[in-house]
């Protein structure tokens, strides 16, 4: 299994900038970034035997048959056999992984993921129900909203553990002040620790205790890799490969867990592509993470093994994820800040991460990074993707 994961490797990538954009839609925005990947990769679309989307749609839209829409925005890609895989928030690396069976198994070559999503012009209630349908509908749809979730969430940890509104806001603040590095963030204002501490005008409760900085934004956007196999990542300028990767689960129902808080599924996800890389949390230099809400973040930490349950508060006040920090998590700006355009998140996520681990970074650049880990959820961490990487050269 390691053997092959080590021939798979990504070897080109694009990135829309993340906001509110102009494109009417997932045609344009899947166009912009699909022959930019290839570009980067330094081949045609002669070389891909597989076009792996991610939209999570769900009636974000009219338009649905996703994987047809690369062909159709970019018309040179048309004849290649295209899927479109959904997993709720963990739908573009659902995508990724995907593309990833396909060329280890030796059926692809090389495959082109799209991950996208046109999320702004919908109405403000219909995407909260497009959001709120990632949930269980018949135990959690009386929430109202999916942010109510992710609160009832953070209710239980205070009551369990104490008050962790300081905790919440250093990491917003913490992904905001990185966004400021990251020409793709939704956002890019360092908005500090007190802002995001107190509610207000400007910072309105969203769903208690969950304030406006605790949620990631609705956002447009799309990110593309190609994933290669050994014969064509040869050829290719630089590249970036696997060194574990795993899919977990967990129950879709929250209240169907024997711990709400332990994010179970996280964990095994985490941990199984740390062993079959064949190190710990400590050999990471980076960390992407799923920060949909702070409390998300937080509850990561701790499914990771980087604090004891009730402790991630910890890690903050110690400065020990910040991008001068013993572990740097979400120098990108994370979810929270860079923007959380549902179908792209994943892909993104990797797309950050590679940029990193090859020096292309930018103002973004930490340092040194010789390991990074990127996790995606879908879902209140139901679908769990985990991935160790580095630079093959």
């Amino acid at each position: 299994m390691t053997a092959q994961i080590a021939g798979a490797q990504l070897t080109g990538w694009a990135h829309t900038p993340f906001g509110r954009l102009a494109a009417p839609g997932v045609e344009e925005l899947a166009a912009e970034v699909a022959s930019a990947a290839l570009a980067d990769a330094g081949i045609d679309a002669s070389a891909i035997d597989l076009i792996s989307v991610g939209v999570f749609g769900a009636g974000l839209g009219r338009q649905s048959f996703h994987a047809a829409l690369v062909g159709a925005g970019t018309p040179e890609l048309a004849a290649i056999p295209a899927v479109r895989t959904e997993n709720a928030c963990a739908t573009g690396s659902a995508a990724l992984f995907t593309a990833l069976d396909a060329v280890e198994s030796g059926r692809a070559r090389a495959a082109l993921v799209v991950g996208a999503e046109k999320m702004t012009s919908t109405p403000g209630d219909e995407i909260g129900a497009a959001l709120l349908s990632a949930g269980h509908l018949r135990t959690e749809e009386h929430h109202g909203s999916f942010a109510a979730i992710f609160a009832e969430l953070a209710r239980r940890y205070a009551a369990r553990y104490g008050d962790q509104r300081r905790a919440l806001a250093r990491i917003a603040a913490k992904n905001h002040a990185n966004a400021v590095h990251n020409p793709y963030a939704h956002v890019r204002r360092d908005l500090g620790v007190e802002f995001c501490s107190v509610a207000s005008e400007r910072n309105p409760v969203v769903a208690d205790p969950l304030l406006r900085t605790d949620c990631s934004m609705v956002s447009d956007g799309a990110a593309a890799v190609v994933v290669a196999g050994p014969d064509v990542a040869r050829a290719a300028r630089r590249s970036v490969r696997w060194l574990g990767r795993a899919q977990a689960n967990d129950a879709m129902a929250i209240d169907a867990r024997t711990d709400a808080l332990e994010f179970d599924g996280a964990r095994r996800a985490f941990h199984a592509a740390l062993a079959e890389a064949g190190v710990g949390p400590a050999d990471l230099d980076l960390l992407e993470t799923h920060d949909c809400f702070t409390q998300a973040e937080l509850l990561q930490y701790e499914a990771f093994g980087l604090a004891p349950p009730g402790k991630g508060g910890t890690l903050l006040e110690d400065g020990y994820t910040e991008r001068d920090g013993v572990l740097p998590v979400n120098v990108s700006g994370g979810l929270k800040a860079k923007g959380h355009p549902i179908g792209a998140t994943g892909v993104s996520q990797h797309v950050m991460a590679a940029m990193q681990l090859v020096g292309e970074a930018g103002d973004m650049q930490l340092p040194r990074v010789g390991r990074a880990a990127v996790f995606n959820m879908g879902g209140v961490a139901v679908a769990n993707y985990a991935s160790v990487l580095e630079a093959a050269r």
